[in-house]
């Protein structure tokens, strides 16, 4: 695990941002990079797993240390005039980010149905009951955002893990966007 003096150090990832991002140009080569972080995972003291594709390459927690939050490292690699550019994307994994979403697009569609019906009765000089349902839900939406933010918090550790992985293997200092 990491100790409490490598965090403090090294700890450059951001509490508060939803799925962290950064972008790195360098003067290696895609094979190269891709070479290196393929060799970091064949260690058997590896701190995480990943899959090396061309272009792309994804890192995460081995499943006995994997939580309901824990997150995973999107990479990809592509050729630009000033080099190779390293994009990095933190986030959980599919199965947790899709919940969020569907979460998120079934309370965004119910409000905003519910705020139609609503003001287009009061718009008819009617009453309009339903309109105390938005209150509801809109605390429900924040709801369910403090919980990502929780979760995300908690997956803070695991998320560094990741992170000093990648600069290790590839021996490049990688600050977020």
């Amino acid at each position: 695990m990491i100790d409490s003096m490598n965090k403090a150090s090294d700890d450059h990832l951001p509490h508060y941002r939803v799925r962290p991002r950064f972008k790195k140009v360098t003067d290696h080569s895609i094979e190269y990079l891709s070479k290196k972080i393929s060799d970091g995972l064949s260690h058997e003291q590896a701190p995480c797993k990943g899959r090396v594709n061309p272009g792309y390459i994804s890192l995460y927690l081995p499943i006995k240390e994997q939580h309901y939050w824990s997150p995973q490292l999107s990479l990809t690699l592509e050729e630009s005039d000033e080099g190779t550019v390293l994009r990095g994307l933190y986030g959980p994994r599919p199965a947790v980010w899709t919940l969020f979403v569907f979460f998120y697009s079934l309370l965004g569609f119910a409000t905003l149905v519910i705020a139609i019906i609503g003001f287009s009765k009061l718009s008819l000089d009617r009453t309009a009951p339903i309109l105390w349902a938005l209150p509801p839900l809109i605390l429900t939406i924040c709801s369910l955002y403090l919980v990502a933010y929780l979760g995300q918090k908690a997956s803070h550790d695991q998320m560094l893990t990741l992170h000093q992985f990648l600069e290790k293997s590839t021996g490049l200092v990688i600050q977020d966007e």
